[in-house]
């Protein structure tokens, strides 16, 4: 057989393979880290910075723009990487360590709401919606907050961060009615030209050895994203707060699902602590999360032990991540919606981040007749579980529905400020088949509107060339609105009215003669509204916040409003001036 001849090579060829040999033989290093370096020195490795490549040790960019390109930078591949110059060399021609992405993944599900708009007593003079006693909002902003971030947009339901906080509302004094209603008038924080209506409900107090034989299920999410020490490890020591509290006539079940569901604790009296205590240490993560099999189970558990009179429902504590049986949104609000007319209701206790279902655990408690708290330290947990342990569990009147007419020759526009997936049609008021929220024992709820006065500045729409002007214009100006609200009690189908007129003398000047109550209100409100981005307040800042909250910071036994200052004044700091100067 005839040898193949082989061309002389150039002394380019030769210079670039005498290279190569050098890069994947002579120069690799040890792999051993201590053979790198003089015994006893010290490892001064410096981590990969944020400019270099994600391969460590390659800054991607780093060549100039004019240097020629030798044989190697135009080859792929670990090759091409030792022609950098300061760039490490490559261990036996094997890629170097990957450095894990720079962000943790974020799967994390909020609904997306458009904020109510302005409205014209004219066209729209009547605003009805159902009442939120929710506060898992406030808490998830102050995650986001602690952890560095400002939290996403949809993350900020304004109502919730307003409703975090309790307010020194006179109770009822009719012993017929469960809660007393206050209002007060006063100009806006935001705007001079408009006026700022505080609505105030307080239920009445129930002290917690007073409360009627609860009748508790626990439902657990024991699945694989439920590690991390925020999420299952977290959870396991809220539980046992509340189970501390718990007397000889409560009982308690445990139900745990992943993958599968199963009852790891029947029901059990509440004077059996160690017992309670031994099953929530037992519990583990790992799995995946069929969340609608544990629901199932945890309500027939709950209908099993049903208390007459009692306090029956079932606590769900998980991060919402439902991902396998009956994962689609829609069906599970509608499995929640059978499940209420049982009269057992469901509380949502979200934990962790990352993968956190804000939306899914925020729609379940309402549909559940319930209520929605998220619990990102032991301290939150200590606040929902023990200290309003009568208005977390005991619901004292359901389906609180709030229906306002504005006086048209009084009030020319309004904006309901939250609240926006509470909002019910006219006709919904007086339909007793509408679901509408519920109000527990001691719970305060807020609400406030924006109104812009009859001839006044600063409206933000202009009248309808075309709009029929109506035959009989109101001659009563002494009412500014008229306020509805309707309820039903605990174990009631027919609802009852309340109402009564809101008069126009009470409009106040000037907001330093309002309560501290109306004024740290109107701060938090404009606080939520400038996380989302400020559309109506203006040239509102994080510092007039400031400055409106110190002076209502009033009296604070638990330290709830110190902190919402705290949180302020990071979130000025987080925002960028950038960001600031877009609103």
């Amino acid at each position: 057989m005839t040898p193949i001849r082989l061309a002389p090579l150039s002394a380019a060829a030769l210079a670039s393979l005498a290279l190569i040999a050098a890069c994947t033989t002579q120069d690799a290093p040890s792999r051993d880290p201590a053979a790198r370096q003089p015994h006893g020195a010290a490892n001064t490795a410096r981590p990969a910075g944020p400019a270099e490549a994600v391969v460590q040790g390659v800054p991607e960019r780093a060549e100039a723009k004019n240097a020629p390109r030798t044989l190697l930078e135009s080859r792929p591949g670990p090759l091409r990487k030792r022609a950098y110059a300061g760039a490490p060399p490559v261990t036996g021609g094997m890629l170097p360590h990957i450095r894990p992405p720079a962000e943790p993944l974020d799967r994390e599900n909020y609904a997306h709401l458009d904020g109510n708009p302005v409205r014209r007593v004219a066209e729209h003079p009547v605003s009805t919606f159902s009442i939120d006693v929710d506060t898992g909002a406030y808490a998830n902003v102050r995650r986001f907050l602690n952890h560095g971030r400002l939290p996403r947009r949809d993350a900020v339901r304004v109502e919730e961060l307003i409703n975090y906080f309790a307010y020194d509302y006179p109770g009822p004094r009719n012993p017929g009615r469960p809660f007393a209603v206050h209002t007060e008038i006063a100009p806006t924080p935001w705007n001079a030209d408009t006026l700022l209506l505080h609505i105030g409900i307080k239920g009445y107090e129930l002290p917690a050895d007073q409360l009627p034989p609860a009748n508790l299920v626990f439902l657990i999410d024991v699945s694989g994203s439920m590690r991390s020490p925020d999420k299952l490890p977290l959870l396991k020591s809220a539980l046992k707060l509340l189970s501390a509290r718990l007397r000889p006539q409560d009982r308690v079940s445990m139900v745990v699902y992943a993958g599968a569901s199963g009852v790891v604790l029947e029901p059990t009296p509440g004077s059996e602590r160690f017992k309670i205590r031994a099953a929530l240490d037992a519990l583990e993560a790992g799995g995946s999360t069929n969340g609608a099999a544990g629901i199932r189970l945890a309500y027939a558990l709950a209908e099993q032990a049903f208390i007459d009179n009692g306090i029956n429902r079932v606590l769900l504590a998980t991060d919402g991540d439902f991902n396998v049986g009956t994962a689609n949104f829609e069906a599970l609000m509608d499995l929640i919606a059978r499940k209420r007319r049982s009269g057992i209701s469901l509380t949502t206790l979200g934990f962790g981040g990352g993968n956190y279902n804000d939306r899914l655990m925020e729609q379940l408690a309402d549909r559940g007749n319930g209520n929605y708290a998220y619990i990102d330290t032991l301290n939150e947990a200590q606040k929902v579980l023990v200290d309003e342990i009568s208005s977390t569990l005991n619901t004292i009147a359901k389906d609180v529905k709030i229906q306002i007419e504005f006086n048209p020759a009084v009030v020319a526009e309004y904006r309901l400020i939250g609240y926006e997936n509470r909002m019910l049609r006219r006709e919904d008021f007086n339909n007793d088949r509408i679901d509408a929220g519920e109000i527990g024992a001691g719970h305060t709820v807020t609400a406030l509107y924006e109104i812009v006065l009859t001839g006044a500045e600063g409206g933000a729409l202009d009248p309808l060339r075309y709009g029929a002007k109506p035959a009989t214009p109101p001659k009563n100006k002494k009412e500014l609105a008229f306020l509805r609200l309707r309820y039903k009690a605990p174990a009631g189908h027919k609802s009852r009215l309340i109402e009564w007129p809101i008069a126009t003398r009470d409009i106040k000047k000037k907001i330093n003669d309002t309560s501290e109550r109306f004024r740290f209100a109107a701060a938090v409100a404009g606080f939520g509204q400038v996380l989302k981005g400020g559309k109506y307040t203006r040239d509102f800042s994080y510092a007039d916040v400031l400055e409106l909250s110190r002076q209502a910071r009033g009296k604070d036994p638990f330290g709830y409003r110190g902190e919402f200052v705290k949180l302020v004044r990071l979130a000025q700091s987080l925002d960028t001036p950038d960001r600031q100067a877009k609103r």
